[in-house]
This record gives structure tokens, C-alpha cells and sequence, in this order.
């Protein structure tokens, strides 16, 4: 039983047999609505790893990028390969056939590890063992497996410096790049430098990244169009308007500039014209508290950072000093609508400053009475949970399909695991028959009976192993052709199956299922059970 889905199996089957409760596009229906408060459906449900109770929560927070703002990748990932693919020809040198290439967004998924300097991709579980691995696009035989990662009297951690974790949707077409350039390198030794190994070659994709950042070539293109590149979700206005309703405050924090910022958060909740336009302005302040960009997180979440907190004049963006939160005096003129709107105490807006600064900006008491939502494991949720004591929910895009899937697999993976049980059983007889056949003081017409018993087994045990891998296989390429189960690695959780129990109190699909559910429920996980319960206490 997968832990954290807190639902029994009729209130599962109800969720798939009852709609959800979304009307389309034209009014979003949640939870506060008239026609709220009805089934979830599965795919959207919240899932709870740690007892949350909402009413505890004083301040509920969210990160932008890619937690409020969904990119789509199809288009988002693509524009920041494209990117990556130029600056490595025109900026590294790197040879101009690699701009023919192009970008499988669904290849990559997020929990892989790259080895920097072997050039491979693993895959594996929650206690560190390699269970898939490719070298570039190439599968490694078990054999090399073992070779490269199992051959060693010191278990390998698999962290940095050496390795380089895939942990947010960012970095996927990063990794697709360097396994497309492991590739071009063993294949045409003589068109990459004698210097180049695959270290340096991931260093090269790492500056290429950092120069699109830079020069702001991708959020150029998303503030010309955002609808191209992020998905629309009515809710979320709904939702934070609900939120502040119940009495609590919301905040912002994002590592974007504030004026890549407004442009997104005025695309999310900005009115929409007949036309299915955006009206631009700031009015999507007026669902916050404080908002705090440049934030430069995981940095921003040590309380003994120093890092300045500047207001921001939304007109005009300029930055202005503070101390602590609390507007200085500025020599020569001032703007005095940065000074009335402050006397008004709509949202503030901030770029920097650290966690100490939010903190009192918002009257916080205790870090457990906040709730941060946030798409990224170690910038966000990691940081936060484990600094802080921040309560946490991570935000999971791909766990609406893997639910969805997990649901409509329920017969396979009973085959599964009555096929993993006959097995076993096979291989015990097979056991117990060599071992008397050890015994003294057996005939031979009974030792001839045991040895075509023996004959039988070993074929039932080969046809029931090649069952078992078959249906193995199935169901892993259900879910990727390449990687499988995203929150499983065979039969263990994954590595970021395992990083999402750790650190999140809550994960879920889109941060506007929150929407779903009462600004004041408390959350439960399920009952956890060990290996020796699960055939005594029926589930």
C-alpha cells in the first residue's frame, strides 16, 4: 500500500466513477464554492507524508516558477534547449552540426543522477542502488553495472561534486543534452578536444545554462507570450483569495527579478478580456502580503544570512533601502506614491533579504506556522524543512498521470506480486530438494524420483522468472519506456520517492488543489507498516 494516499479502496473507485469537480475555464469550483466540498479525483487529491492541521498554518507561502507558474514543456523546455544548444556553438566552441539536433522532452524525468565523469544516467533507489542506468542513450548491461557501481568496499554517496542530481523540471533538457553530447564524443572522437572529457563537457552545459540566464534570452521570450509557454489554472486566484479570507497571510518568494515577476503573476491572475486576452497591471498584488523576489534561494532560507532587503517601487522597479522591512528615509525626493501606498498597507514588495527579514515582515511567532509550497526538493522544500521547521508541500506535476496510472495497473501489479510469491515458493522447494538429496541413506529409485522432481522445478522456476520479467517489464514501460515508475525503482520507492517522504508534509500535482480542500483541514497520513505486517494486518 503506497504510503500517504489516505483513502480506502471504495473511496478510490468513487473518485473515478464521480467527475471532479471543475466547471472548465469559466469558474473554477472550489472547495469555498457553492458546489464545493465534493469528490476529489485522484489525480488532484493531496497526499500527506506528516499530520498538517491548516488551522495551526498562520502564513501559507509559494515559490513562482514552476509551482504557481506551470511551464509547459513541450514549449518552455524546448526554447531553453534551443538556447543551451546556441551558446554551446557560438560562445564554447562546441561544433555547429550540434544545432541539427533536437530535444525529446518526455525522455528525461525528474530523480535521475548524472555521473559526470563516467557520462552516465542512473536510476535508483531510496537506498542508493543503481537500478537503470545508461551510458549517454545507451542501456548498460548488468554486468557494467556492477562493474562501475558495485565493485567497491566504500558505498558511493552519489552527490556532488561528482554526480549532479535531476531534481527539478529545469534540468531535464540539460541532462537530455549532456547524454546527446556523451554520445557525439564516443561516437566522433576527433570532433571534440582532446581536453573535453565528460566532465567538462557537463561544466559546458552548466555555462551555457547560466549564460541564457544571464543575458535573459528565455524570460524574453516568455514575457512576450506567455500563453505559449505557461499553462492558465483558474484556480489559483480562487484559491488565494480563499486562503486570505480564512484569516491567514500569503507571501511570495522567488528567485525571479521583479520585473519578469509581474509579468507572470499578472499572466496567472491577471482579469482575462473577452478575447481570451490578459489586462496588464499590478492588481495581482492585492492576493498577497509581501512579496519577496531575487531571493536567491536555498540561500534565503538561513536565518544567519546578511543579504540586504531593498523595497521595490512596482511602477518604476527601482529599489529603494530598508531597514529590516521598514522604509528609510532617502536622501533627496522620494515617490510619494511608493510612500502612500505604504500608509494604505497593501503588498509590500521586496527584492533579497532573508528568511529573518519575512519573518517579522509577517508577525511570525514560530516557524512551524508556516506553510511553504514549492515545486523544487532541495531549493525549496529540503531548505526549508529541514532549517526551519517550515511545514512543506511539494508540488508534483507528474503525479497526476502516475496516480491515473497506478489506479488503472491495480490488476497487474496483483499479478505482480502473486507472480514475485510463486517464485519463491518454486525456488524454496528447489532449495529443500538439494538439500536432501545430501542426506545419507537414500536409495536410488528415490534419489532418481527427487532428481526429475528436481527437473520439474527448475523449469517451473525458469517459466514463472521469465512471467515475473515479462510483467515487470510491461508495467515499468507503462509508466516511461526508459525510467518507469517515477516515485519507484523496482520494488523500492526511488531516491526522490524517498527525498519527498523525507522532506514534503504534503505533495500533490498542482498547487491549486489546495482549492480543493478546507483552508482549515487537518491533514492525516495513512498508517505505516513494515515488512512483517503486511500479511497479518488486512489492508
Amino acid at each position: 500500500m503506497d504510503k500517504g494516499l489516505g483513502a480506502g479502496i471504495g473511496d478510490i473507485i468513487s473518485h473515478f466513477q464521480n467527475s471532479s469537480c471543475s466547471d472548465g475555464v469559466q469558474e473554477p469550483c472550489i472547495w469555498a464554492s457553492p458546489g464545493g466540498a465534493c469528490k476529489i479525483d485522484i489525480g488532484k487529491q493531496i497526499f500527506c507524508n506528516r499530520s498538517l492541521n491548516m488551522k495551526n498554518i498562520v502564513a501559507v507561502g509559494f515559490d513562482m516558477d514552476y509551482t504557481l507558474a506551470q511551464y509547459k514543456p513541450e514549449t518552455f523546455e524546448s526554447l531553453a534547449y534551443d538556447g543551451t544548444v546556441r551558446k554551446l556553438v557560438y560562445d564554447l566552441g562546441y561544433p555547429e552540426e550540434l544545432l541539427e539536433w533536437s530535444f525529446d522532452w518526455k525522455y528525461m524525468v525528474r530523480g535521475l543522477v548524472l555521473d559526470k565523469k563516467r557520462g552516465n544516467i542512473l536510476k535508483m533507489d531510496r537506498h542508493k542502488y543503481v537500478k537503470v542506468a545508461y551510458h549517454g542513450f545507451r542501456e548498460m548491461s548488468k554486468e557494467e553495472k556492477v562493474e562501475a557501481y558495485g565493485n567497491t568496499l566504500r558505498r558511493d554517496a552519489f552527490d556532488e561534486p561528482d554526480y549532479a542530481l535531476i531534481d527539478t523540471l529545469f534540468s531535464l533538457a540539460e541532462a537530455y543534452l549532456f547524454a546527446q553530447l556523451v554520445d557525439f564524443m564516443d561516437n566522433n572522437p576527433g570532433k571534440v578536444s582532446k581536453s573535453t572529457d565528460y566532465v567538462r563537457m557537463y561544466k559546458d552545459v552548466r555555462a551555457a545554462v547560466d549564460l541564457c540566464h544571464r543575458d535573459g534570452t528565455l524570460k524574453q521570450m516568455v514575457a512576450k507570450d506567455p500563453k505559449t509557454y505557461i499553462n492558465e489554472d483558474r484556480s489559483i486566484v480562487p484559491m488565494l483569495k480563499m486562503l486570505r479570507e480564512s484569516g491567514r497571510s500569503t507571501f511570495l518568494v522567488t528567485n525571479s527579478l521583479w520585473d519578469y515577476t509581474t509579468i507572470v503573476m499578472n499572466f496567472l491572475c491577471g482579469l482575462h478580456t473577452l478575447d481570451g486576452g490578459i489586462t496588464r497591471n499590478s492588481d495581482w498584488l492585492q492576493y498577497f502580503d509581501v512579496v519577496i523576489t531575487g531571493s536567491a534561494k536555498p540561500g534565503f532560507f538561513h536565518e544567519d544570512n546578511r543579504a540586504n532587503l531593498f523595497q521595490v517601487e512596482p511602477e518604476s522597479g527601482m529599489l529603494l533601502n530598508t531597514d529590516n522591512g521598514t522604509p528609510m528615509p532617502q536622501v533627496g525626493d522620494i515617490s510619494p506614491g511608493l510612500l502612500l501606498k505604504e500608509k494604505n498597507g497593501t503588498c509590500r514588495i521586496f527584492q533579497g533579504g532573508s528568511v529573518g527579514h519575512l519573518h517579522k515582515l509577517l508577525s511570525i511567532e514560530s516557524s512551524s506556522q508556516v506553510l511553504y509550497v514549492g515545486d523544487h526538493i532541495y531549493g525549496d522544500i529540503l531548505r526549508s524543512k529541514k532549517v526551519l521547521g517550515w511545514r512543506t508541500m511539494l508540488v508534483v506535476p507528474e503525479l497526476e498521470r502516475e496516480v491515473e496510472l497506478l489506479w488503472e495497473l491495480r490488476d497487474l501489479r496483483k499479478k505482480l506480486h502473486l507472480l514475485r510469491n510463486e517464485r519463491d515458493l518454486i525456488e524454496d522447494q528447489i532449495h529443500h530438494l538439494k538439500w536432501s538429496l545430501k542426506s545419507e541413506g537414500i536409495d536410488v529409485d528415490e534419489q532418481r524420483k527427487m532428481c526429475t522432481r528436481m527437473d520439474d522445478l527448475e523449469y517451473q522456476s525458469d517459466k514463472a522468472r521469465l512471467s515475473h520479467q515479462e510483467a515487470q517489464r510491461e508495467c515499468h514501460q507503462k509508466f516511461h519506456k526508459v525510467w518507469g515508475q517515477l516515485m519507484k525503482t523496482g520494488y523500492q520507492n526511488s531516491r526522490f520517492a524517498h527525498q519527498v517522504e523525507r522532506f514534503a508534509c504534503l505533495y500533490t500535482s498542482q498547487v491549486s488543489n489546495l482549492s480543493l480542500y478546507s483552508p482549515d483541514k487537518y491533514y492525516r497520513p495513512s498508517e505505516d507498516f513494515m515488512p512483517h505486517e503486511f500479511d497479518i494486518i488486512p489492508l
